[in-house]
């Protein structure tokens, strides 16, 4: 009598063939404004942001599913606040990496104590685990649940001031002129339109968080290489991937969304190639751009400070 096989689950294809899903329908929900309960980034049940990849699954599911809670949980952790998930309620797969270090020989070398901790192995692993929005759980605490803030108003085509004073902090240089967004590498600087071309504000700031990524990728920077990259390569498409999610992740920061100034088939399909040919890409290009994020955020504090320094 034949076995019945179990097919191990497999986060990474399940959560790439997701991100496919959504992308074939020709959108991008990630770059839709949004804050849930005055916060925009999904939140810990501790009130701690998620980070990297799984800030990127939540913040696209918050916003298809239209939650109004920036808080997530698991099951248990929702049990231990006497709360209950309501029935009928879909989980969200997330995702944890953590490393072992073993021996040569394949045992645990963390207490031998002998000189076989030299030919150690460090092994990276990757976990995943189900989380619920607090709005489908009933019994949470009304702190789970904080008041939304008012969107702010911004003048058309006018510098935001606080966005303003980030960006001229992070010294890359940006010249602004012509109806192009780019970053030219040979000469290390990006190239913008003037904000006056922007009726929204926050979209020149999303174009320009965009471009500063891809300066990032210098190799007096970050040093970011997937091999040599032409318009429409696969190397190109992996490029845009990181500066597409670095502008997600700075813009929650700022209050701004994603952006560019072309949004076609074109740049979907660079995103649907990468994803079906490699299901781990989102989660590599994720952390690539969680590290970009937080060199231009290093960057502007550091020139913010520097400015500072010479006014005292």
């Amino acid at each position: 009598m034949a076995r019945s096989r179990t097919t191990k689950f497999d986060a990474s294809e399940v959560i790439t063939n997701e991100i496919i899903r959504i992308i074939e329908r020709g959108v991008l929900p990630w770059r839709k404004p949004w804050t849930a309960g005055g916060s925009s980034r999904p939140l810990r049940v501790g009130g701690e942001p998620y980070q990297g990849v799984n800030n990127f699954l939540l913040t696209m599911r918050t916003v298809m599913a239209g939650h109004s809670s920036p808080f997530w949980m698991t099951l248990p952790q929702a049990n231990a606040l006497d709360a209950k998930v309501r029935k009928g309620e879909k989980s969200s797969v997330v995702v944890y990496y953590g490393q072992s270090r073993k021996d040569a020989g394949g045992e645990d070398d963390r207490s031998d104590g002998d000189d076989r901790s030299e030919e150690a192995r460090i092994f990276r692993f990757q976990k995943s685990y189900r989380v619920f929005n607090a709005c489908q759980i009933d019994g949470l605490p009304d702190s789970f649940f904080p008041d939304p803030e008012p969107a702010p108003e911004h003048p058309p085509s006018e510098p935001i001031p606080h966005m303003q004073a980030f960006f001229d902090a992070i010294y890359i240089t940006t010249v602004f002129t012509g109806t192009e967004a780019y970053y030219l590498p040979p000469v290390d600087k990006v190239y913008m339109p003037s904000i006056t071309r922007f009726q929204d504000p926050r979209n020149f700031y999303g174009v320009w968080a965009h471009e500063l990524a891809h300066a990032t990728k210098a190799r007096h920077r970050l040093n970011r290489d997937f091999g040599f990259s032409k318009f429409g390569n696969t190397s190109y498409a992996r490029e845009e991937i990181v500066a597409e999610l670095t502008s997600v992740f700075l813009g929650q920061t700022l209050g701004f969304t994603a952006h560019t100034l072309e949004m076609n088939a074109a740049y979907l399909h660079n995103w649907l190639r990468v994803l079906r040919s490699d299901k781990g890409a989102i989660f590599k290009h994720a952390a690539d751009a969680q590290r970009a994020c937080d060199y231009l955020i290093a960057r502007s504090e550091a020139g913010r400070a520097g400015g500072r320094a010479k006014a005292a």
